[in-house]
This record gives C-alpha cells, sequence and structure tokens, in this order.
C-alpha cells in the first residue's frame, strides 16, 4: 500500500503545479568548475568539440560564406541583411572567420540574432560563447539584449512573447547581457531574466551582487526574490570595449516543489557570479527547449554599433574556454 501510495504522490507531482511558497529550501550546492576543466579542455582549439556526447551545439563560423549559409545550423537567423561573415584578423577570436552583426543608427528597435531549437528539451544547459563590442560602441539609455540567450517555451510558434510575466507554468528565459544604465559603455554584466519572481512585467536586471531591477512594476508586486543562504555577492563586471572575452553561463531549471535551480556566469573561464536557490518553474514539462546568440536596440540614435561573435558551444556540462596546450 505504502509503495502504491508513494507511486500515485510521486505522478501527481510530476505534472502538479506547486504553490508559491510551498517550494522546499535547497541545501548548500556544489562548487562549480573554473578554468580548463571542461568539455573544451578535451578537444584542443575545439578541433572535433562537436563529436562529444554532451554537446548540443557547434558554430565557429568557419564553414559559412554569407549570412544565408548560417541557416544549415541555426533555427532562426533574424535580420541576416544585417549580419556578415568576418574573415578580418582583428575580428576573428579564433580561426579565419566570426560572425558580425550590427544596427543601424535608428529610433526603432532591431533584433539581429541567431536561435537554435533544442528537440530533445533538457533541464541544464551551458551556453559558451566569445564575444567582442566595437571600439566605439555606445547606445542611448533604453533597452539593450547584447548576448546570449536560454530559454524554455518563450517563442511558443516561433514568436517571441516580451511583457508576458512567467508563471511557473508558461515559460522562462535567462539572457546574459549588459545593460548600459548610468554606467559607461557597455555597462555591467547581468542576466536578464522572466522567472515566476519577476518583479516586472518584462524581465529583472539580476547583478552578480544580488541586485535586483525590474521595469514596469507587477500589481501587485511579488516578494522580494531570494537566493539563499549560501548565496556570495561578487563585484560588477564592465568588460572593455574592442576586447574579446569568452562567456559562459549556465541555467539549471529547479526541481518543481524545490529551490535548487541554479544560474552562473564565467568571464574567461572565472565564475563572476552564482545565483542558487532559483524557481524557474513550477512544472516538471517545462524544460529549455531554445538557445540564441545576439545584438538587440531600442533606440539606437548615438551611432551605428557592430559586435562579433564566434566559437559558439552548448552543451549539457560545462565547457570552458578554447583550450590551446602550451
Amino acid at each position: 500500500m505504502r509503495g502504491g501510495l508513494l507511486a500515485v504522490m510521486s505522478t501527481l507531482l510530476a505534472g502538479a503545479v506547486v504553490a508559491p511558497g510551498q517550494e522546499t529550501a535547497s541545501p548548500a550546492p556544489p562548487p562549480l568548475p573554473e578554468g580548463d576543466v571542461g568539455i573544451a579542455a578535451k578537444y584542443p582549439g575545439d578541433a572535433g568539440i562537436e563529436r562529444a556526447p554532451a554537446v548540443l551545439l557547434h558554430d565557429s563560423f568557419e564553414e559559412w560564406e554569407a549570412p544565408a549559409d548560417l541557416h544549415k545550423k541555426w533555427t532562426v537567423v533574424a535580420h541576416e541583411g544585417n549580419m556578415r561573415i568576418a574573415a578580418e584578423t582583428a575580428n576573428v577570436h579564433h580561426g579565419k572567420r566570426a560572425l558580425e552583426v550590427a544596427i543601424p543608427r535608428q529610433q526603432e528597435g532591431l533584433s539581429v540574432e541567431l536561435r537554435r531549437a533544442i528537440e530533445n528539451e533538457q533541464d541544464v544547459v551551458f551556453l559558451r560563447f566569445y564575444a567582442k563590442f566595437e571600439k566605439e560602441y555606445d547606445h542611448a539609455r533604453g533597452s539593450s539584449h547584447n548576448g546570449g540567450l536560454i530559454a524554455a517555451h518563450y517563442f511558443p510558434g516561433g514568436r517571441a512573447t516580451p511583457g508576458i510575466p512567467a508563471d511557473g507554468r508558461n515559460k522562462f528565459l535567462v539572457n546574459f547581457e549588459t545593460e548600459r544604465g548610468d554606467h559607461r559603455s557597455p555597462g555591467p554584466l547581468n542576466i536578464y531574466v522572466y522567472y515566476p519572481e519577476q518583479g516586472g512585467i518584462y524581465g529583472d536586471h539580476i547583478y552578480p551582487t544580488g541586485k535586483v531591477v525590474a521595469s514596469v512594476m507587477r500589481s501587485p508586486a511579488p516578494p522580494p526574490v531570494s537566493f539563499g543562504p549560501h548565496f556570495v555577492p561578487r563585484p560588477d563586471f564592465i568588460p572593455e570595449l574592442d576586447r574579446w572575452y569568452c562567456y559562459e553561463y549556465m541555467v539549471k531549471a529547479n526541481t518543481p516543489g524545490q529551490r535548487d535551480g541554479r544560474v552562473a556566469l564565467w568571464v574567461d573561464g572565472k565564475l563572476i557570479a552564482d545565483f542558487p536557490n532559483f524557481r524557474l518553474r513550477d512544472v516538471e514539462s517545462l524544460k529549455i527547449d531554445m538557445i540564441g546568440i545576439g545584438l538587440y536596440l531600442r533606440p539606437n540614435t548615438i551611432r551605428e554599433n557592430r559586435k562579433w561573435f564566434d566559437d559558439v558551444v552548448a552543451a549539457t556540462s560545462y565547457i570552458g574556454p578554447i583550450y590551446e596546450p602550451k
């Protein structure tokens, strides 16, 4: 009887919605890797890294002659007329080619991006990419998304769903990007998140310090998000312009009913932010189904802005920077 009851309870919980405030606090999370201890360390120069069992996607842009070729690997190539396959040494991180994206000077918003659907949806995804902002990169204060994207059901039917808060059942989104605000360009790194405890109608910006900034507040406002007793605040980090960095981040969806979700950020293999105790979903069926990179600006009235991307890898375990044996 006891075994039968447990089986019934497990079945119910697998598809049940957990009431807010009923989540179980998580224990101390395990330490995170850093440096050359990930998948990339087994594939010098990233050669053959796409064959690693944990890898979901690899694109070094070496295969492509023109942006139209990107459709061979990416599900969505948005505004390919604003993309270019760069071959100049200064604008390539590794190998002979990289992806250049550009936003013209204009008031209207524009998103130039690549997205790849994950057919076998995942609970944990790591996304690593190299990126460089143009030397004079600058934009007016407003909306900017300019890095990586990991999402769960944020694009139903292929359409984005901004302004619709996450409720634990419909979606979640975690971008790794910078936010200009009142800082020097391009602004400090942060995660832009749609999650059940978001304070705004749009996503919240969450910084390594633990600071949470919401726009267009929801009513009634949800209680402040807590990253739990094991959260360690870290200093904000503003990338330098005209310099390549290795960006990587992990999104781990929580077990419904528990606060064991986690988001972590690395720059050049060094951990710069770790957000444990994260509630991203309340149902098991809400899993990661999309990854991406790109640049979105609204408005962009100061100048045309460019950014370069290279050596993109998505996987289900830590990747690390490109490994070059000494």
